[in-house]
Protein backbone atom coordinates (compact mmCIF):
# COMPACT_ATOMS: atom_id res chain seq x y z
CA UNK A 1 0.00 0.00 0.00
CA UNK A 2 1.33 3.43 -0.97
CA UNK A 3 2.23 5.45 1.81
CA UNK A 4 0.82 9.07 2.11
CA UNK A 5 3.18 11.78 1.35
CA UNK A 6 3.22 15.44 2.34
CA UNK A 7 6.30 17.58 1.61
CA UNK A 8 7.37 20.29 3.05
CA UNK A 9 8.01 24.12 1.55
CA UNK A 10 11.11 25.27 2.46
CA UNK A 11 9.27 28.34 3.76
CA UNK A 12 7.49 29.25 6.70
CA UNK A 13 4.24 31.60 7.20
CA UNK A 14 3.54 31.18 10.95
CA UNK A 15 4.27 29.01 13.99
CA UNK A 16 1.75 27.63 16.48
CA UNK A 17 2.91 26.80 19.41
CA UNK A 18 0.18 24.36 21.19
CA UNK A 19 0.71 21.64 24.26
CA UNK A 20 -1.05 18.45 24.46
CA UNK A 21 -3.41 18.30 26.94
CA UNK A 22 -4.45 14.88 28.87
CA UNK A 23 -7.49 14.77 26.57
CA UNK A 24 -5.46 14.50 23.43
CA UNK A 25 -4.25 11.05 24.41
CA UNK A 26 -5.87 7.51 23.44
CA UNK A 27 -5.40 4.60 24.70
CA UNK A 28 -2.38 3.60 23.73
CA UNK A 29 -1.17 7.12 25.66
CA UNK A 30 -0.31 8.99 23.26
CA UNK A 31 -1.85 11.61 20.81
CA UNK A 32 -4.55 10.70 18.81
CA UNK A 33 -5.17 11.14 15.56
CA UNK A 34 -8.68 13.02 16.09
CA UNK A 35 -6.88 15.23 18.32
CA UNK A 36 -4.19 15.68 15.96
CA UNK A 37 -7.05 16.83 13.78
CA UNK A 38 -8.38 19.16 15.88
CA UNK A 39 -4.82 20.80 16.86
CA UNK A 40 -4.19 21.49 13.63
CA UNK A 41 -7.68 23.46 13.01
CA UNK A 42 -6.54 25.87 16.14
CA UNK A 43 -3.10 26.39 14.65
CA UNK A 44 -4.53 26.73 10.79
CA UNK A 45 -6.95 29.61 12.90
CA UNK A 46 -4.09 31.26 14.36
CA UNK A 47 -2.52 31.46 11.10
CA UNK A 48 -5.84 32.97 9.82
CA UNK A 49 -6.00 35.42 12.42
CA UNK A 50 -2.01 36.19 12.44
CA UNK A 51 -3.06 37.04 8.64
CA UNK A 52 -6.05 39.27 10.36
CA UNK A 53 -8.37 36.60 8.37
CA UNK A 54 -11.15 34.08 10.16
CA UNK A 55 -12.31 31.19 8.27
CA UNK A 56 -15.71 32.79 8.08
CA UNK A 57 -13.98 36.13 6.67
CA UNK A 58 -11.25 36.35 4.52
CA UNK A 59 -11.09 38.55 1.95
CA UNK A 60 -14.99 38.82 1.46
CA UNK A 61 -15.30 34.92 1.04
CA UNK A 62 -15.48 32.39 3.61
CA UNK A 63 -13.11 28.82 3.76
CA UNK A 64 -14.63 24.77 3.91
CA UNK A 65 -12.21 22.12 4.19
CA UNK A 66 -11.75 20.41 1.01
CA UNK A 67 -9.71 17.93 1.93
CA UNK A 68 -6.57 17.13 4.67
CA UNK A 69 -3.37 14.73 4.52
CA UNK A 70 -1.74 13.20 7.51
CA UNK A 71 1.67 11.17 7.52
CA UNK A 72 2.21 10.24 11.15
CA UNK A 73 6.26 10.14 12.18
CA UNK A 74 6.14 10.03 15.67
CA UNK A 75 4.22 10.11 18.80
CA UNK A 76 3.18 12.83 20.99
CA UNK A 77 2.74 12.73 24.75
CA UNK A 78 1.22 14.33 27.46
CA UNK A 79 3.15 17.40 28.54
CA UNK A 80 5.06 17.43 24.85
CA UNK A 81 4.82 21.01 23.11
CA UNK A 82 3.90 20.70 19.66
CA UNK A 83 5.40 23.42 17.37
CA UNK A 84 3.58 23.90 14.09
CA UNK A 85 5.17 25.51 11.22
CA UNK A 86 2.30 26.16 8.67
CA UNK A 87 2.70 27.69 5.14
CA UNK A 88 0.25 28.24 2.09
CA UNK A 89 0.95 26.37 -1.01
CA UNK A 90 -0.85 25.31 -4.20
CA UNK A 91 -3.11 28.93 -4.56
CA UNK A 92 -5.33 28.41 -7.18
CA UNK A 93 -8.67 29.78 -8.69
CA UNK A 94 -10.49 28.42 -5.76
CA UNK A 95 -8.08 28.31 -2.74
CA UNK A 96 -4.67 26.84 -1.02
CA UNK A 97 -3.24 24.51 0.89
CA UNK A 98 -1.69 24.55 4.20
CA UNK A 99 0.78 22.17 4.99
CA UNK A 100 1.71 21.39 8.55
CA UNK A 101 5.16 20.67 10.21
CA UNK A 102 4.58 18.92 13.52
CA UNK A 103 7.99 19.03 15.70
CA UNK A 104 7.91 18.49 19.80
CA UNK A 105 9.24 20.71 21.83
CA UNK A 106 13.08 18.50 20.89
CA UNK A 107 12.83 18.66 17.08
CA UNK A 108 11.41 15.43 16.94
CA UNK A 109 8.98 15.60 13.68
CA UNK A 110 5.87 14.10 15.30
CA UNK A 111 3.51 14.59 11.64
CA UNK A 112 3.14 16.23 8.54
CA UNK A 113 -0.15 17.09 7.17
CA UNK A 114 -1.56 19.66 4.68
CA UNK A 115 -5.16 20.38 4.53
CA UNK A 116 -7.07 21.97 0.75
CA UNK A 117 -8.96 24.77 1.89
CA UNK A 118 -11.31 26.47 -0.67
CA UNK A 119 -13.49 29.75 -0.98
CA UNK A 120 -16.73 29.16 0.04
CA UNK A 121 -20.33 31.48 0.14
CA UNK A 122 -22.07 29.93 2.46
CA UNK A 123 -25.24 31.51 1.71
CA UNK A 124 -25.11 30.52 -1.43
CA UNK A 125 -23.39 26.85 -1.03
CA UNK A 126 -21.23 27.07 -3.92
CA UNK A 127 -17.68 27.84 -4.05
CA UNK A 128 -16.22 31.52 -5.25
CA UNK A 129 -13.07 32.81 -6.29
CA UNK A 130 -9.70 32.89 -3.80
CA UNK A 131 -9.85 37.06 -3.02
CA UNK A 132 -7.59 38.70 -5.40
CA UNK A 133 -6.35 40.19 -2.35
CA UNK A 134 -5.91 37.51 -0.22
CA UNK A 135 -4.01 35.55 -3.10
CA UNK A 136 -1.58 38.55 -3.56
CA UNK A 137 -1.12 38.58 0.18
CA UNK A 138 -0.14 34.97 0.89
CA UNK A 139 1.41 34.48 -2.46
CA UNK A 140 3.84 36.93 -2.33
CA UNK A 141 5.75 35.43 1.00
CA UNK A 142 5.83 31.63 -0.57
Amino acid sequence: MARVQVPIPSYTHFEAIIPIRITDLNYGAHLGNDALLSILHEARLQLLRHFGYTELEIGGASLIMADVAISYKGEGFYGDTLHIKMAFDELSKYGFDITYHVLNQEGKEVARAKTGMLCFDYKARKLVSLPGEVKARIGEIS
